[in-house]
């Protein structure tokens, strides 16, 4: 059959519709068409048609759904940028942290943020015991009940991002001249990534992005296997300091409407990481580069000099094997990801 001359159906008022096979302005020489009956209701998202000759048979989907309205960001003015772009980084970008009984970590944090980005917001969600106002201009700090959690305290700072990108960093994290936050925009703006991680530098001075390849593999009625491994899909055109992966170190920047989208499981209070980017999966675009570097505050420090509330975070941050945040994890996985395996490296 050859098809001559090809219109789309017409709505006519309240949710009737003109058959494509019986409108005048479909003309075909040779065979005949098929059409399962059209919706007429929004409830119904999508709806095959099909064409048929005595030797051919074509189908396609049409879907019924709204425009997207846009959703679009001030950039500001320009102000000095990096790779020969300019960005008003504190238009585009907000900072957010989840603190939790480490008020001296997180002002350490905060004043090697304004020696480089003097006017960007810093959201902080707080879920600490005997909480500390931290104040300053362009500080939004958030209280939570206490030991909320580590996943709950993301979504807590996230909901209240304004800015087209938010950059996430851990609350002991320091800025450094290597922090280029331009760069990681740099990439989102010139890329389709939705995501992309920096690398966190240790006082030993070894540095890691942890980027993490993710997949899972179809099984049966039991549930599929999750697999995970160091390493990365391939390097990005014009950035070759940045490649594609699934998985990266928590310090990155993303588009926050994504972030959104994917959430963090408020169910994981203490222990999770690669959690958000297996939730993530055939949602998120996510890239890693190696040349925007934050440093990692000192962990070292003699048993008999820690405070009581290091003390009391080091019980909450390193459960022991029967705490129930460790099972919490795992039963997740096997429910809501419905995983029966899991293999990594």
């Amino acid at each position: 059959m050859w098809l001559q001359k090809w219109k789309v159906s017409r709505w006519k008022g309240k949710g009737e519709c003109i058959s494509p096979c019986q409108h005048p302005s479909w003309i075909t020489s040779i065979g005949k068409c098929s059409l399962s009956p059209i919706p007429t209701r929004f409830s119904i998202p999508t709806q095959q048609i099909q064409f048929s000759t005595d030797e051919h048979h074509a189908s396609f989907i049409i879907r019924i759904r709204h425009a997207p309205t846009p959703r679009l960001y001030n950039p500001g003015s320009s102000s000095g940028g990096t790779s020969g772009e300019e960005y008003n980084i504190s238009a585009l970008v907000t900072i957010a942290t989840k603190t939790f009984l480490r008020y001296d970590k997180l002002r350490a944090l905060i004043d090697s943020i304004r020696k480089f980005y003097p006017t960007v917001t810093i959201i902080i969600a707080d879920d600490s015991l005997d909480t500390e106002r931290v104040e300053g201009p362009h500080i939004e700090q958030y209280f939570m009940p206490f030991g909320k959690g580590w996943f709950a305290g993301r979504n807590l700072a996230i909901s209240q991002v304004t800015t087209k990108y938010v950059l996430w960093v851990d609350d002991d994290f320091i800025f450094t001249p290597r922090t280029k936050v331009e760069k990681l925009v740099d990439v989102l703006e010139k890329t389709s990534l939705d995501l992309v991680g920096g690398a966190v530098r240790e006082i030993t001075g070894y540095t890691t992005t942890y980027r993490q390849q993710i997949s899972v593999q179809p099984g049966d009625e039991d549930g599929d296997c999750l697999r995970t491994r160091q390493g990365y899909h391939h390097i990005i055109e014009g950035f070759p300091d940045c490649v594609v992966t699934d998985g990266v170190v928590n310090f990155f920047l993303a588009r926050t409407e994504k972030v959104l989208q994917v959430g963090f499981d408020p169910r994981l209070s203490r222990v999770a990481h690669l959690e958000f980017f297996i939730d993530g999966l055939g949602i998120l675009h996510v890239g890693s580069c190696s040349n925007v570097v934050v440093d990692h505050a000192s962990k070292i420090k003699l048993p008999w000099l820690k405070t009581e509330s290091e003390k009391q975070y080091a019980k909450f941050r390193y459960p022991n094997s029967s705490d129930n945040s460790l099972n919490t994890k795992q039963s997740l996985f096997y429910f809501k990801n419905r995983f029966k395996c899991m293999t990594g490296n």
